[in-house]
């Protein structure tokens, strides 16, 4: 059986970028998101931030249950969102 573990970021940053270019205002195509922008200088408020965080966690199923209040607030740009879900996907 492959090991599927190496595409796994891949599928699930694929995933949190179409979901932030989603909650932004301004929507824009994924591939253009920075991974280190504060998700707070796209334009993300936290209400947008719990909605982008739910649908990604869905959509990559994982877990909200997987993390604390600490946790998610300490996810400030795309890159540490795709680290912490990264932690707690399954195979794909």
């Amino acid at each position: 059986m492959p090991d599927t573990r190496e595409s796994e970021p891949h599928t699930i940053e694929a995933a949190a970028r179409t979901a932030l270019a989603d909650a932004l205002p301004h929507h824009p195509p994924p591939e253009t998101i920075d991974r280190d922008t504060p998700l707070d200088h796209l334009g993300l408020t936290s209400l947008n931030k719990v909605l982008f965080l739910t649908s990604v966690c869905d959509d990559t199923n994982v877990g909200l249950h997987h993390f604390t209040e600490h946790d998610l607030a300490a996810m400030r740009t795309l890159g540490q969102v795709v680290e912490a879900l990264s932690r707690h996907a399954g195979p794909a």
